[in-house]
C-alpha cells in the first residue's frame, strides 16, 4: 500500500505498436512494479477506438500525477490519445464552469522518436525541438490547472544499444520515483484559478 505521502501516478501509455518498439518495453518494464503507480494502456483498453469517459475522469481523479507516455507520430501523438484528450478533458470537468478536477495534479509527457533528433533528419532544430512540439499539451495542462513538468524525451529508440536502453530506463525510473516524492518543482506551475472560474 503506498504511504500517503507518496503521489500516486497514472501512466497512460498509448502505443499502436508497442510489441515493436524496444525503447517503450524497456520503459514500461522499468516502472510498472512502482508502488502507486497504475499502467493504463489505451490501446489495450480500447481497442475499438471507444473511449469510457466517465471511467477516465474517474482514474484521474484517483492521482495526482498523469504521464502520458507515447511515441512521437508525425509531430504528434498517436490518434488513440488526441481521442482520449478530446472525449476525457471535458468542459466542466478539466476546465470551464465549475471543470477544476484535475487543477494542482501534475503532468508528464514522456516522448519517443524510432530515428535521431530533428537535426540528424536535417530538420531547423531550433524549429522543431520535441519540447517545442509539445506546446499543445502543454496548453492543455495550464487549460486544465495542471503542473507542467519538463518532457521526458528519448531519441533514436531504434538504434540504442541495450546499454543505453538501460541508462534510459533507469533515468526514467528515477523520475518517476522524484515525482512520486515530490522532490522536483514542475517546469511551469499552473496558474492560479478560482473554483468555478
Amino acid at each position: 500500500m503506498t504511504s500517503p505521502k507518496h503521489a500516486r501516478i497514472l501512466l497512460l501509455f498509448a502505443h499502436p505498436a508497442y510489441q515493436r518498439s524496444r525503447i517503450n518495453h524497456a520503459l514500461i518494464e522499468a516502472v510498472q512494479d512502482i508502488d502507486g503507480l497504475s499502467l493504463h494502456d489505451l490501446y489495450e483498453q480500447y481497442a475499438d477506438g471507444f473511449i469510457d469517459a466517465r471511467r477516465e475522469q474517474a482514474l484521474l481523479q484517483e492521482h495526482e500525477v498523469i504521464v502520458a507516455q507515447h511515441p512521437l507520430y508525425w509531430f504528434s501523438c498517436p490518434p488513440l490519445l488526441r481521442l482520449w484528450q478530446d472525449t476525457v478533458l471535458t468542459n466542466g470537468f478539466a476546465y470551464g464552469q465549475g471543470g477544476t478536477a484535475l487543477a494542482g495534479k501534475r503532468w508528464l509527457s514522456v516522448v519517443s522518436t524510432g530515428g535521431g533528433t530533428f537535426d540528424d533528419l536535417h530538420c531547423e532544430p531550433e524549429r522543431f525541438a520535441v519540447e517545442e512540439l509539445l506546446h499543445p499539451f502543454e496548453a492543455a495542462s495550464d487549460l486544465c490547472g495542471m503542473h507542467w513538468e519538463a518532457p521526458f524525451v528519448v531519441h533514436g529508440g531504434h538504434a540504442l544499444g541495450m546499454e543505453a536502453l538501460a541508462q534510459h530506463a533507469a533515468d526514467y525510473r528515477a523520475r518517476l520515483l522524484d515525482l512520486r516524492e515530490g522532490l522536483t518543482p514542475p517546469l511551469h506551475a499552473a496558474h492560479d484559478r478560482a473554483a468555478g472560474a
